[in-house]
């Protein structure tokens, strides 16, 4: 499988490496408008063919597939581009702007190529292993799902710089931040883990002037069929958490609790269990088994797991967290 990257910026860090650990899939091209990135992602890993653009990418490199890496408003030009050739299509989250957009592209797209959303984080090893023991029955009747994801990152440090923004300055310009950028990973992770949640209220939030959109969000959900009720607080600028921030997962049932801290994850019940997962091992395998897993379905023919129809019940549950909240009526 020859591969073409569209894009060279941070995030294509964690996926040239997972390309790297797939026998029989080469990445052969990459292409970026800013062609000092591309030319360090492509001498580093070892990529002979370097573009300013998609169009001569695609122009002048034969291809099989393309890894869509690009900012999100690319994505569906970027997609369409692809399609038009004919060529596999793995396109990171999310598939457009907003719902409307990602609805329309998957009509367009439907049955015309293979496409799957780069939707990692359900990949990680203990968001798997956290799988096994729910289908395992190990803690009976699931009663209440709590969920966190908090951190310092938004706040001033010593030196004045907020963390967050100097891991990742582009969060200073998108209009929809933490809910589209980031818990869309958690709403796809929860949906893998429990199935269909409706979206009952939502309340977003911005602690800073440094950005435009959303860096705290509550939402609290029901699951279709018997109402298990789901809280997800994030909050990018919370005293006392660490700047890096790590997911907790705390699921109540009759025979026992799952909590997972960051990379640690533990049953306490009739049957407890521990495990602990190496945070950053298991950070760069989410993207190589979500990148192997692009590879093994496309020469298959098999359904991804995270094909873009499955993408839109995760993107219905962000488009409503935005509406519920008012949060960009607000700004406006």
């Amino acid at each position: 499988m020859r591969v073409g990257m569209v894009g060279a910026g941070w995030v294509t860090q964690y996926h040239l490496p997972g390309w790297l650990a797939v026998d029989g899939a080469e990445v052969v091209a990459i292409c970026d408008p800013d062609r000092d990135a591309a030319a360090a992602r492509a001498e580093a890993f070892g990529i002979g063919a370097r573009f300013d653009t998609i169009e001569a990418m695609l122009e002048g490199t034969e291809l099989d597939a393309l890894d869509i890496c690009s900012p999100r408003q690319h994505h569906a030009p970027h997609i369409r581009a692809g399609a038009e050739r004919g060529l596999a299509l793995l396109c990171q989250k999310p598939l457009g702007v907003d719902l409307a957009e990602a609805e329309a592209l998957v009509a367009e797209t439907r049955g015309r190529v293979p496409l799957m959303v780069h939707e990692n984080w359900r990949f990680r090893p203990y968001y798997r292993r956290l799988g096994s023991w729910l289908r395992e029955d190990l803690i009976g009747e699931i009663v209440s799902i709590r969920f966190e994801f908090h951190s310092s990152g938004m706040l001033p440090g010593p030196d004045g710089l907020r963390p967050a923004l100097v891991r990742q300055p582009f969060f200073r310009s998108l209009d929809r931040l933490l809910v589209m950028e980031v818990l869309i990973h958690h709403l796809d992770t929860l949906r893998f883990l429990f199935g269909e949640f409706d979206l009952v209220a939502a309340r977003l939030g911005r602690s800073n002037d440094e950005i435009i959109g959303e860096d705290s969000a509550i939402l609290t959900l029901a699951r279709r069929g018997d109402g298990v009720p789901l809280s997800i607080s994030g909050n990018l600028a919370v005293h006392g958490a660490p700047p890096a921030p790590a997911d907790r997962l705390c699921i109540h049932g009759t025979a026992g609790t799952i909590l997972l801290e960051g990379a640690d994850l533990r049953l306490v019940g009739k049957h407890p269990l521990h495990e602990a997962f190496d945070p950053g091992e298991s950070y760069q395998a989410a993207y190589g088994a979500a990148i192997r897993h692009f590879v093994e379905q496309t020469r298959s023919g098999a359904a991804f797991e995270t094909g873009p129809e499955d993408n839109l019940e995760t993107l219905r549950l962000v488009e409503g967290a935005y509406a519920l909240s008012g949060f960009e009526a607000r700004m406006r």
